[in-house]
């Protein structure tokens, strides 16, 4: 004997389960055309002869704390004085 009450909860949890997992699926789809059309980008931008490795510095660079990034520039800059680098 099954209660009604439990079965449709039981329905009702595994209604909003399916909705999440397709939410999720949704967004892995359009993560995945994302990193495709970003790829497409750098190709595009590799063919007018741009350095990829360098641009993809200076996107991490843009997203970073200026404080954070000057910091750690003026460190490189002593490190590479103290090496002879500079």
């Amino acid at each position: 004997m099954s209660d009604p009450i439990t079965d449709a909860q039981t329905n009702v949890a595994a209604e909003e389960l399916r909705q999440f997992i397709e939410r999720y699926e949704h967004l892995e789809a359009e993560k995945k055309d994302i990193t495709e059309q970003q790829k497409e980008v750098m190709a595009e931008a590799k063919g007018r002869g741009y350095d990829t490795k360098v641009m993809r510095k200076v996107i991490a660079m843009r997203k970073r704390d200026k404080d954070d990034l000057a910091e750690e520039e003026a460190i490189l800059e002593l490190y590479k004085s103290a090496l002879g680098m500079a």
